[in-house]
């Protein structure tokens, strides 16, 4: 898996938040998922969660419900299984 680094520059409120970086982070990650652009796996991928649970009680959390699990989601977390085992 190949990785990136990415520097965002904060407004000082929003820097002054307890984790900014995490909260940019997860918006990202909402912005992504809503849109269609990350699929379930990859938005669970970039969160670091393990299961689709996990993302499940954090996109309800967060109030996301319009991203509906397509076939192409079970395919990405078929396969994500089949790399781990």
């Amino acid at each position: 898996v190949c990785s990136s680094d990415l520097t965002v520059q904060l407004p000082d409120d929003l820097a002054r938040q307890p984790n900014p970086a995490r909260a940019a982070l997860e918006a990202f990650a909402i912005e992504g998922y809503r849109s269609g652009a990350f699929s379930a796996f990859r938005t669970r991928q970039l969160l670091g969660f393990e299961t689709r649970s996990e993302l499940d009680g954090f996109l309800k959390r967060h109030e996301v419900w319009d991203h509906a699990y397509s076939v192409e989601d079970l395919e990405k977390d078929r396969a994500g299984f089949e790399r781990q085992a």
